[in-house]
């Protein structure tokens, strides 16, 4: 690892221990030469993995996109970066646990609406007004409709 102050690559771990994630080590580790001390973090590298679009066409896999969109939904919002990382972690490993090379989109599409569904109901109107593309209120009623009968079903 090279350290971010003197470019060196002497460093050692001083500590390490999970991040709150579990899926992320955390390590503490300290440059040799100048003695600064700096944070690393490191997560499984995982397979490579197309999204297969509506029109067919193909994108590999990224965590950075969720990432967006769920940030978008959120803004503004009383969710908190701890529970934005957790419910991508959580998309992630749900899409990667399926076992296959491709996966389509409107599965991720679907994980990413449970977990907003979870976050904040807002957030989560906001996510499928984009992702199911409204035209119109109607769209929107329908979408509510859907939200107080799970919220029902919940109590």
């Amino acid at each position: 690892m090279i350290c971010p102050r003197c470019q060196k690559s002497d460093t050692k771990v001083v500590e390490s221990r999970d991040a709150a994630d579990t899926s992320t080590v955390r390590r503490r580790r300290e440059c040799l030469r100048c003695t600064t001390r700096f944070t690393t973090y490191e997560r499984i590298e995982l397979p490579y993995l197309v999204v297969k679009k509506k029109d067919g066409s193909t994108e590999p896999f990224e965590r950075a996109k969720i990432e967006v969109g769920i940030k978008k939904a959120i803004e503004k919002r009383p969710v908190s970066p701890a529970q934005v990382e957790k419910a991508i972690n959580e998309i992630e490993q749900a899409v990667f646990a399926r076992g296959e090379d491709e996966v389509p989109s409107h599965v991720v599409g679907e994980l990413v609406m449970d977990k907003l569904l979870d976050l904040d109901e807002v957030a989560y109107v906001r996510f499928a007004s984009v992702y199911r593309r409204f035209s119109d209120v109607a769209g929107f009623e329908k979408e509510l409709a859907k939200l107080r009968k799970v919220r029902h079903a919940k109590l």
